[in-house]
């Protein structure tokens, strides 16, 4: 009896693959993820690139944002060095959160986010944007 991978592995191997592109080759799309009935759309990045940002924001803020700072561009390099071939998170930038027909969460500013590809349900290639009127008016 032969065993189907998709069901040994958490992971997507197309969407796993797509984020080993960005780890390595700093390879960026436009992506929308499923997760346990929530949306999360973005824009894919490395985790280098991810740790450099959130470590930026972290910069000038006293002595304890510069030692998180410091311990962030660490992180990235660390996974940038790393000769792991798996992936284990997904890492998106200008993200937001959909939870059902409401607006986003952030609705505001460049949102980092990080997740888990074992928790991906499923994904599509492009963003979710809203719209600035109503496309469908009655009347």
């Amino acid at each position: 009896m032969s065993v189907d991978t998709a069901t040994t592995t958490d992971k997507d191997s197309v969407l796993e693959f797509f984020v080993q592109a960005s780890n390595k080759h700093d390879f960026s799309l436009d992506i929308t993820l499923n997760l346990k009935g929530a949306m999360v759309t973005g824009t894919l990045v490395s985790a280098g690139e991810y740790f450099a940002t959130l470590s930026d924001s972290f910069e000038d803020q006293g002595d304890v944002s510069q030692k998180l700072s410091e311990e962030l561009t660490k992180a990235g390099e660390a996974v940038e060095g790393s000769s792991v071939p798996d992936a284990q998170f997904i890492h998106l930038k200008n993200a937001r959160v959909y939870c059902g027909d409401t607006k986003p969460t952030p609705s505001k500013g460049s949102i980092l986010w990080r997740g888990k590809l074992s928790e991906v349900d499923g994904f599509f290639l492009g963003r979710i944007s809203e719209s600035k009127g109503k496309d469908n008016q009655d009347g």
